[in-house]
């Protein structure tokens, strides 16, 4: 007996022949899914560097979100507010690099005045080992060698250019940031409820309320980390004046911004430095200047940090270590810096609309064993 109803409808003709109708479509779909998709990633490839530039932008956007928004509430316009931000920040990078200039200068004409008195210290230490090294045996070898370091000296010379080059896409770079974050910031609220007008008003709660948390913990994560710096560079600023180690409030404020700024070996870098100038004046100084940065890391840890980000910030140690990790990886120094903000915003978001149940007795005495359990009970 023959059906006489086909339960699926087949095509005729073709590679295609006796398939259902529905396998057509798909391929066809899934062939302009892919074309999309290769379309997209040549795109985003090709944009990557200006979509980098305003995701930066969008965070540090967001890092001054708090400040401008304080000073709209006091009557200040949005415009004007943005462009005083901006200028704090200014001045303050400003004032940072103009100490650290001389600093660098100093130590490296010290350096080079003091370099043959170290070569032949390591020369009579190398004679120990029946190694010949001093000052003068330098001397000769760079003398020496005078025709090669011209051609050398050509060379980079040459490759001047190239520096000079990429010194100037990088200022272009960093004014283009400073436009878009000033657009972001200052246009904040107009932004904000544009993108909120296109979604329904259920999405729009949370919408705002992801936004806000995202404010939040960024913004609190920089003020904090200032507010530290500023603590940090004034008692360093002290110490190393007492000390008496060379541009103490140079060294101090290069502290006092990478140990607060620069995720996870921020204090070690920061304190590097001082312990490299204080060798240079006298060893004693030097091991006085590590006592005082492990000191106050110690401090740091657990008296002031706790008390200032108690409502800003909180990250497990491990979560700040992997989140720097993963930030660096992929966007580099930038990518460090944003991680942990965005990390803690991650952290808020999950808190917020996980629900947490009450554990089990098991659980909640799941440091003890069974036998220590009993014993207390009896």
């Amino acid at each position: 007996m023959v059906d006489t109803v086909d339960a699926e409808p087949r095509i005729a003709g073709g590679f295609l022949k006796g398939a259902p109708v529905w396998v057509p479509k798909m391929l066809v779909t899934a062939a302009l899914g892919v074309a999309v998709f290769i379309f997209a990633f040549g795109v985003v490839r090709q944009l990557r560097t200006l979509l980098i530039l305003v995701l930066i932008s969008a965070f540090l956007s967001t890092a001054l979100e708090p400040g401008v928004a304080y000073l709209a509430t006091r009557g200040w316009k949005r415009g004007l507010a943005t462009g005083f931000m901006f200028m704090v920040v200014i001045v303050g990078g400003g004032t940072f690099v103009a100490l650290m200039v001389p600093l660098i200068v100093d130590q490296v004409i010290l350096f080079v005045d003091r370099l043959p008195g170290y070569v032949d210290d390591l020369g009579e230490f190398a004679a120990r080992f029946g190694i010949e090294f001093s000052s003068e045996r330098v001397t000769d070898a760079v003398t020496n060698i005078d025709r090669s370091l011209q051609d050398v000296a050509a060379d980079v010379a040459g490759s001047l250019f190239g520096v000079g080059s990429r010194l100037l896409n990088t200022f272009f770079q960093g004014l283009t940031i400073a436009l878009f974050t000033f657009y972001l910031t200052a246009e904040a609220p107009k932004i904000r409820r544009g993108i909120a007008s296109m979604l329904p008003k259920n999405r729009q709660v949370e919408v705002i309320r992801v936004w806000d948390i995202a404010i939040e913990k960024t913004g609190g994560y920089f003020y904090s980390r200032a507010l530290l710096a500023g603590i940090s560079a004034v008692i360093t600023w002290v110490v190393l004046t007492i000390i008496d180690v060379p541009f103490p409030i140079a060294l101090a404020l290069w502290m006092g911004v990478l140990s607060q700024f620069v995720p996870v070996v921020g204090t070690y870098i920061g304190g590097a430095l001082p312990a490299l100038i204080a060798v240079l004046e006298s060893p004693i100084k030097a091991l006085w200047v590590v006592i005082y940065v492990a000191m106050y890391q110690q401090f740091e840890n657990y008296v002031l940090s706790p008390r200032i980000t108690a409502r800003t910030m909180s990250l497990h140690p491990a979560v700040s270590f992997g989140s720097a990790i993963a930030g660096g990886t992929l966007l580099g120094a930038p990518g460090a810096l944003m991680a942990l903000p965005v990390a803690a915003t991650l952290q808020a978001f999950i808190s917020t609309y996980i629900r947490r149940y009450e554990l089990i007795d098991d659980l909640q005495h799941g440091n003890e064993s069974k036998s220590e359990r009993e014993a207390k009970e009896s």
